[in-house]
């Protein structure tokens, strides 16, 4: 079974995230995390005038593409994070090695003690995630499968993340076989009225899209004709969902990470 990019992130573990990237068993290939590209093992990959075996090439990869994961996972949105502006920028400062001194006179004001302050508040901040990441492994452990309900894994680029996600499996399945009567990558037979189900629905389509391509209008105007007959629709949801990005005078598309 194919995994999808936000699935095979959010399923990652904390040491798969820290390194950026996955082994796939199934393509025998090292993916990022970040962009889901991936280097088959087995294959050397010239990288400036370097050669490297496929494990070497995606740390390579995440180098070149994304600075590092800690840049990445930085810049995510305040929903996955759970970190305030100023928080981030702290933690920035930190990871580039600023001392406290420095990083008041970078900020252009402040103390010392203040910065001091935020170094006890993060360290908290970590024991408390600790705590919390036991408990929801303790209760993954538990016999109790009563309410596990597994939820879907939601796009990266939601801008808002309401009751609208809380999707499970057998919800998804169900409303796909019912919007995708001819097969998941068939036509799809009418668009929701329902957030939920909208949600669901855009999440199939973006299937049909590479991460690390960027498309022109055309093209995206294409690959929607062939699912849905009003792909103007579609496209607008696309964008106003966070699946998608657009450049200001809308000739390129990418999708959204």
């Amino acid at each position: 079974m194919q995994i999808n990019a936000e699935e095979r992130f959010w399923n990652a573990t904390v040491e798969e995230m820290t390194n950026g990237y996955v082994y796939d068993d199934l393509n025998d290939a090292y993916v990022c995390l970040l962009c889901n590209e991936g280097f088959e093992d087995g294959i050397i990959y010239p990288l400036d005038g370097t050669l490297y075996e496929a494990k070497k090439a995606v740390k390579r990869h995440i180098e070149d593409v994304h600075t590092s994961v800690f840049d990445y996972l930085i810049h995510l949105d305040k929903k996955y994070t759970g970190l305030t502006e100023q928080q981030r920028e702290i933690l920035d400062y930190f990871m580039k090695g600023f001392s406290d001194k420095e990083i008041v006179e970078a900020q252009g004001g402040g103390s010392p003690s203040t910065i001091r302050n935020h170094r006890f508040k993060l360290k908290e901040k970590e024991k408390q995630a600790k705590v919390f990441l036991t408990l929801m492994n303790l209760l993954h452990k538990s016999s109790d499968k009563k309410n596990d309900d597994k939820f879907i894994h939601f796009h990266k680029g939601a801008k808002m993340v309401d009751d609208r996600y809380a999707i499970t499996e057998e919800e998804k399945e169900k409303v796909l076989s019912t919007y995708f009567k001819q097969g998941l990558d068939g036509q799809l037979d009418t668009f929701p009225s329902k957030e939920k189900r909208k949600v669901i629905v855009l999440q199939n389509i973006m299937t049909r899209f590479k991460v690390d391509k960027v498309y022109t209008e055309k093209e995206i105007n294409e690959i929607l004709k062939s699912i849905y007959s009003d792909y103007v629709t579609i496209r607008r949801y696309l964008i106003e969902y966070g699946f998608m990005n657009r450049s200001r005078d809308c000739t390129e598309y990418w999708v959204k990470g």
